[in-house]
């Protein structure tokens, strides 16, 4: 990407404050939500990247050779700032870097795709206390003005598809990602054994993306165990390219709310080519869509806040639901979400349901298409789905 499309990201402040500050950094994010980008433009005294088999190779046999080298960096420099790109690939080093850090000379940026090696090992080294984590998603409402929703539910927003004008580029780089993401995570990874399985799942939990997942329902229709589904779901997660969703349960007295949780794919574009779906939306896949798109745009938005919120969902399988609910804290956020411009009282009847039940949630939101916030019943709001980021002010 030249330098003249560059798209600042919110969190590129906050990393380069933590820096400034004495922070050693992990950077979290799927592949091409722009880590390399942002690590470029860092002022340091050091690059690596283990993309490169070599250079891997040459850690995994030795990672102490790393302490030496940056050793011998030290004799010239008091202080060093180290970027280590896709860190996951080389766990070994982790301890080489504790010692280097506590030694209080070198500072690191550390980045990875997937967290999956990291968190297999219960006794490998995190760096606990000694790094400040940060998640880089696509693109937010925050870094990119919305010209036109229906390319967001069809491409999503990874920067580098974001930033090409043909959408018959956008479809084959989509293609691309995904066919990478099975050959490269999965296969190279050797995670799992059925590849073709695999397959047919991710097909199928892309289709289901946001929605209330069936794990039995899943494994039937791939024919594998339902602990296997739930296994490929953790790769999923593991592999930054879902998220579990878990529902909202506390402090009610309905006996029958939902339990199991949603999965969210991390960008619109990448699910819908995962799912093998065209580029083409009917009204009923549009609502659907819109409604992850609003979750997704949410997730991002919370992701690196202070104090930590996070996102939910409520729903009474013989009764209300209600879509995404945002936990403040001492405060809950109940939304709906409703493709349409003309929003309706029928709209929040499910929203004035909660909010009599929970005294905590003082508003509710219904997110849509109008231009202009507007007023309804008890503490009730319509909102455009270009200032989600107003109700988590």
């Amino acid at each position: 990407m030249d330098s003249m499309d560059y798209i600042e990201r919110v969190i590129e402040k906050e990393m380069l404050r933590e820096i400034q500050r004495g922070k050693s950094i992990l950077l979290l994010g799927p592949r091409q939500t722009g880590k390399t980008t942002l690590l470029n433009r860092l002022s340091k005294d050091l690059f690596v990247t283990f993309l490169l088999p070599g250079v891997r190779q040459k850690y995994e046999r030795e990672p102490e050779s790393f302490v030496r080298e940056v050793l011998a960096l030290l004799e010239s420099k008091k202080k060093l700032l180290i970027v280590l790109d896709e860190i996951q690939k080389v766990p070994q080093i982790f301890d080489s870097i504790q010692w280097l850090v506590d030694e209080k000379k070198v500072q690191f940026v550390l980045s990875g795709s997937s967290s999956r090696k990291l968190r297999k090992d219960p006794t490998q080294n995190l760096l606990p206390g000694r790094v400040v984590h940060f998640h880089l998603d696509p693109l937010n409402l925050n870094e990119f003005k919305i010209k036109d929703l229906e390319d967001e539910l069809l491409y999503g927003s990874l920067p580098g598809i974001k930033l090409l004008k043909s959408n018959q580029d956008k479809e084959k780089d989509l293609i691309s990602y995904v066919e990478i993401y099975l050959e490269e995570e999965i296969r190279n990874e050797a995670v799992v054994r059925n590849l073709p399985a695999f397959g047919k799942f991710l097909e199928l939990a892309a289709e289901e993306s946001g929605q209330i997942i069936n794990l039995r329902n899943i494994s039937r229709e791939i024919g594998i165990a339902h602990s296997t589904v739930a296994d490929y779901y953790q790769i999923l997660e593991d592999t930054l390219i879902a998220e579990r969703i878990e529902p909202f349960t506390k402090g009610s007295t309905r006996k029958k709310l939902t339990k199991s949780p949603r999965y969210l794919f991390f960008d619109m574009g990448v699910a819908r080519v995962a799912s093998h779906q065209p580029p083409v939306l009917t009204n009923e896949a549009r609502g659907k869509a819109f409604e992850s798109y609003v979750g997704l745009q949410i997730l991002r938005m919370l992701r690196n806040k202070i104090p930590r919120m996070n996102l939910s969902f409520w729903r009474d399988p013989d009764g209300p639901e209600v879509d995404w609910i945002v936990n403040k804290g001492n405060e809950i956020i109940p939304i709906e979400v409703k493709y349409t411009k003309k929003p309706e009282k029928k709209h929040f009847h499910h929203l004035q349901t909660f909010l009599s039940e929970y005294p905590q949630a003082k508003k509710a939101y219904v997110v849509c298409l109008i231009d202009k916030i507007q007023k309804w019943d008890r503490d009730c709001y319509a909102i455009p789905h270009s200032d989600i980021r107003e109700i988590l002010e």
